[in-house]
């Protein structure tokens, strides 16, 4: 993973999740309406474990969050400039999609 993060983000560090969308941020939520491939995702599960377990939570409920984190790339959205937006977002569809973690995490 830290591979991949800095070969195409420049970032010299392991991450959790990469996005590589198919479309441009102002494209891809038109691509998702018209059902086409967003583009592909990586989750690195080592990683997510260690954060599950610094979280106090399971790894299956940090890889849904990492789902749906990296969703919300490919369709374009970006918590790095959007003032917290994303991270409502991914709340909102953590909670619809999988519902409330056993360990009360949304």
């Amino acid at each position: 993973m830290r591979t991949l993060n800095r070969r195409f983000r420049r970032v010299d560090r392991p991450t959790d999740v990469l996005s590589f969308p198919s479309f441009e941020a102002s494209e891809s939520r038109a691509a998702a309406r018209r059902g086409e491939f967003l583009g592909d995702l990586v989750i690195d599960v080592p990683c997510a474990a260690r954060q599950a377990r610094r979280r106090g939570h399971a790894l299956g409920r940090e890889l849904q969050i990492l789902l749906a984190h990296g969703l919300l790339h490919l369709l374009g959205y970006d918590h790095e400039t959007d003032g917290g937006s994303m991270f409502r977002l991914q709340r909102r569809i953590l909670l619809s999609a999988f519902g409330e973690g056993p360990d009360g995490v949304p």
